[in-house]
């Protein structure tokens, strides 16, 4: 197994010791940034889950620069952060921090986009993250950040970042879930 690949299998090792943390009930105090005070689980998890989230540029780093592009890397590195977006939204409803209702839609659009990826590997088509979807990776992974960390450098200017930013993200999800649906729709034009 190559570096980069073995990078993207430590994301979803984080997976389980971010969920510890966020919803293990340990009371650890709190801490105060600029003026906002949230739980130092908080801290600490949000700390996880963006250190995980980084993996996800540097296996792609390395991968191209040291040319170990693979199928199980292009396999594999997508479901990595949908696995990672997918814990962290499904605890944001669990700490009443996000509303059901969007974080179904982008878990939708993630298990739609896994099982379109799943019938065009049963053809021998391997499709690899496209500049939307990484864009949605990213606007995902920076409402969650804000989400978890309580919107607390936005919170001076009394901006409601956490929340216009969940919104971009399921806007991103939504329009890069219809492009790879409508860019590949002959897979269902080839099925019986």
């Amino acid at each position: 197994m190559n570096l980069p690949n073995k990078i993207t299998i430590s994301r979803i090792c984080l997976i389980p010791l971010f969920l510890i943390i966020m919803l293990s009930g340990f009371s650890w105090g709190e801490v105060t940034i600029l003026g906002a005070t949230l739980p130092i689980t908080h801290l600490i998890g949000a700390l996880v889950f963006i250190f995980a989230s980084a993996t996800d540029w540097v296996d792609g780093y390395y991968a191209r620069k040291l040319n170990l592009v693979t199928n199980f890397g292009k396999f594999l590195d997508p479901l990595a952060d949908k696995l990672l977006v997918s814990a962290a939204l499904i605890v944001l409803v669990e700490l009443g921090s996000a509303p059901s209702w969007i974080v179904i839609i982008i878990i939708s659009r993630e298990f739609a986009v896994t099982g379109l990826r799943l019938l065009l590997a049963e053809g021998g088509e391997v499709v690899a993250a496209n500049m939307l979807g990484k864009i949605k990776t990213w606007a995902q992974i920076v409402a969650i950040s804000a989400l978890l960390l309580h919107n607390i450098i936005f919170e001076l200017f009394s901006i409601p970042f956490a929340d216009i930013a969940l919104w971009i993200a399921m806007f991103f999800t939504v329009w890069s879930g219809w492009d790879y649906f409508i860019k590949n729709k002959q897979v269902f034009s080839n099925s019986k």
